[in-house]
């Protein structure tokens, strides 16, 4: 892309956009800035990936074409204040603001970041909000995104491309961010649960924990490459595993008596509402 970049927030988000970028060939290095309230973390962008860095946020929305905030949600409201056009000093030309906080709705960002613009420049700062996931760390992420009324496709299309170095990308209209959340967003710790306690299983029943886990892992790894086959539902493939009267049947008779579906159901949907709590 012709364009500049600049990430508010060097952790372990903002570092997996820089990495993205880098081994997209999307950007230039020296079209990439950093900037972050730790002079470490930004020591470490330099030498790692040769990228610009500054600890001036106002400084590197001014200077970007796009900018990504990806800050912690309790950081926002500090951020925003700190980056918002004032009266005199609006954007000369379009600048894309992507937001990855957690909770933040669109319409907060538009309320700070719009203040001190007259509404005809409003548009120059089109909105895109993006519930990302952890496994985005190893360019393996899924994100739902979502654009506010002056995105145009152009811009909806930019965002995705990006996101896309790290991922899936899925569009949403923002009310549906919160299952999203739910679902994908907090979903990584859901299967980390499951493979702890197939390790935990794994050694109580006589194997090595290093055997567990490889046992473990490797059937996380299988199992989702079948299900990476459109021709099959999950229901399906289970039901091939599932032999009447073997193994797998005795296993998942103790998983319905306990009611482990509704249960996995519940916790996703306690998962939204907390969501929609925090977002308010």
């Amino acid at each position: 892309m012709k364009k500049s970049i600049g990430i508010i927030g060097a952790g372990n988000m903002g570092e997996a956009f820089v990495g993205a970028m880098i081994a997209s060939e999307l950007f230039e290095k020296t079209d990439i800035w950093v900037s972050d309230i730790s002079s470490g973390r930004l020591a470490l962008m330099e030498r790692t990936y040769g990228v610009q860095t500054t600890r001036d946020n106002a400084g590197l929305f001014d200077r970007c074409d796009i900018v990504v905030l990806a800050v912690k949600p309790q950081q926002m409201s500090d951020i925003l204040a700190q980056i918002a056009p004032r009266p005199g000093n609006e954007p000369s030309g379009p600048k894309l603001v992507i937001s990855i906080a957690a909770g933040i709705r669109i319409e907060k960002i538009e309320t700070v970041l719009y203040a001190g613009l007259p509404s005809e420049k409003q548009p120059l700062i089109p909105i895109i909000r993006v519930m990302p996931n952890t496994p985005a760390l190893v360019l393996k992420g899924v994100s739902g995104l979502s654009a506010n009324r002056y995105a145009s496709t152009d811009d909806v299309e930019t965002a995705r491309r990006i996101l896309a170095a790290m991922g899936i990308v899925v569009l949403f209209d923002e009310p549906q961010l919160d299952a999203v959340t739910a679902l994908s967003g907090s979903g990584p710790a859901y299967v980390f649960y499951l493979a702890e306690s197939m390790i935990k299983a794994g050694c109580e029943l006589g194997l090595s924990p290093e055997n567990a886990r490889q046992l473990t892992l490797g059937t996380l790894k299988g199992a989702v490459a079948l299900m990476e086959n459109p021709a099959e539902s999950p229901e399906e493939l289970r039901r091939k595993v599932t032999s009447p009267g073997g193994t797998t049947e005795a296993a998942f008779k103790v998983l319905g008596e306990n009611d482990v579906q509704g249960i996995v159901i519940r916790a996703i949907r306690a998962a939204e509402q907390r969501s929609r709590e925090l977002s308010r």
